[in-house]
């Protein structure tokens, strides 16, 4: 059996809800969650990990490039959904990865009714998406922890200052290498003058 590459656990809608459907068959618990994961950290790695641990499949919805664009401002995403996707998917914690066009994952909550919507502690209950659906089938809704210092918007800043939270220490200038001097050659005596012959003293 080869191994399962990363971009295989991105699916279409569609191929996504007969996952689901399958998977609800064998009384597995579904657990999804969405985010941009424009920029992958230890945050986010964390966060999908807990979610994870809410049930026996995550999927995780990404937001499309026009989506992130709407909710983030000019300049983002950084990245392309689909390397987006592929590094999410690429998460052991991850089982599904899908796409959502518009502004947020209503629709896609509203087909497959997860058994658990995980959503980042700092959204307040009342704003988080889909949450009357998931309750009105029985589901529940979960607040991940939030893992301090760790965020997208943070890194960013981070990066455009010229630091990063893992930035190496810098290198000052180089230093002159101090070179030996060259040995000097041993210094000859003075040469005697030759004596004068007597023939050659004037008379």
């Amino acid at each position: 059996m080869r191994p399962l590459r990363a971009r295989d656990k991105i699916l279409s809608i569609d191929a996504l809800a007969r996952r689901v459907a399958r998977a609800r068959r064998e009384g597995l618990r579904i657990v999804f969650t969405n985010g941009c994961f424009d920029l992958l950290h230890p945050g986010h790695l964390r966060s999908l990990e807990q979610a994870r641990r809410l049930g026996d499949r995550l999927i995780v919805a990404v937001n499309g490039d026009a989506s992130v664009r709407r909710a983030k401002g000019p300049g983002r995403p950084i990245r392309k959904a689909a390397a987006r996707m592929e590094l999410v998917a690429g998460l052991a914690c991850v089982d599904w990865v899908v796409a959502f066009a518009s502004d947020t994952p209503l629709s896609l909550i509203e087909r497959l009714r997860p058994d658990v919507l995980a959503k980042g502690g700092d959204w307040p209950l009342e704003a988080i998406v889909g949450a009357d659906c998931v309750r009105d089938a029985g589901g529940r809704i979960a607040r991940l922890a939030i893992v301090a210092g760790e965020g997208t918007t943070r890194e960013l800043a981070r990066i455009r200052r010229g630091r990063s939270s893992g930035r190496p220490t810098p290198v000052g200038r180089a230093r002159p290498v101090d070179r030996p001097k060259p040995a000097s050659a041993p210094r000859q005596p003075p040469r005697a003058r030759p004596r004068r012959r007597e023939r050659d003293r004037p008379h």
